[in-house]
């Protein structure tokens, strides 16, 4: 059976002013068989002969072949380059001539020309191939990933409560939640982070940063920063919103209280009432 949205190997059954006929098996009446036109036909092959190709449909929704090589093939995942936005969706760059639609009823946030946006490529309720970025249960869920590894993943979903949703080597699930959030963080964007648990089905929870012996140098390190552009003083204390620490500081109350108490420990700052103190 020929298959849409896959690269298989057909046999030239036949041959026309506008390209060749592929099919299965070498019968030139083969009901079931595709046009590959002829500026796609390998040179020198003739009836008889295999042809590596992809399947999908042309302008007029008729089945089409290609030597050219997608950048993805059905249910699989891939990263690709909006072209542009129309007023039925957004097209995508998955290396072919007639671009790749992802509907708006498919995304999961507006996307512009230039965008780099993860799909998965299905077959809608048409016949036709288009992408998706409504990637939750499409992701692959056994990692070969441990606590406390480090990996690498993209953004495909955020929503509260529950934080940033991310494919780690763009096929493995995983969240970074919203306690872990202490930078803001886009749709689309790719992060480094740490695996801080390794749920029973397999999925992956993360956190943007190091583990705290690891991290406390970095957090004083913003902190002896952050007061030097204050001229010395930041009205930040144990008693400050967790927000407003998370928003200047990108880390938790407790990484801030932790951090302070360091460099308190080491005479680098004074802990006063309304605030902190740089001791240079």
């Amino acid at each position: 059976m020929i298959q849409l949205g896959k690269t298989q190997d057909l046999i030239i059954i036949k041959t026309t002013e506008f390209g060749v006929y592929l099919s299965e098996r070498l019968d030139k009446d083969a009901p079931d068989r595709v046009l590959l036109p002829k500026n796609q036909v390998p040179r020198h092959a003739g009836i008889g002969d295999f042809v590596t190709v992809f399947i999908y449909k042309d302008s007029e929704d008729r089945l089409i072949a290609t030597t050219a090589k997608p950048l993805i093939e059905l249910n699989q995942l891939a990263v690709l380059t909006v072209k542009e936005v129309s007023s039925i969706g957004a097209f995508l760059d998955w290396g072919l001539a007639k671009d790749l639609l992802l509907p708006f009823r498919e995304q999961q946030a507006p996307v512009k020309a230039g965008d780099r946006v993860l799909v998965s490529l299905y077959i809608d309720k048409t016949g036709r191939l288009c992408a998706t970025a409504k990637l939750y249960g499409k992701l692959k869920t056994r990692s070969p990933y441990r606590k406390d590894d480090h990996v690498t993943g993209i953004i495909y979903e955020i929503t509260e409560p529950f934080g940033a949703f991310v494919a780690v080597d763009q096929c493995y699930s995983a969240l970074i939640p919203m306690r872990e959030m202490t930078r803001p963080l886009h749709y689309g964007e790719t992060v480094e982070a740490r695996v801080t648990r390794v749920h029973p089905d397999g999925k992956l929870d993360l956190s943007l940063r190091e583990k705290t012996w690891v991290q406390i140098d970095s957090d004083c390190a913003l902190i002896l920063e952050e007061l030097k552009k204050a001229d010395g003083f930041l009205p930040f204390h144990d008693k400050s919103d967790p927000d407003e620490i998370k928003l200047r500081f990108r880390m938790s109350k407790n990484a801030f209280k932790r951090a302070i108490g360091h460099l308190y420990r080491m005479g680098a700052l004074t802990i006063e009432e309304n605030g902190i103190r740089s001791k240079s």
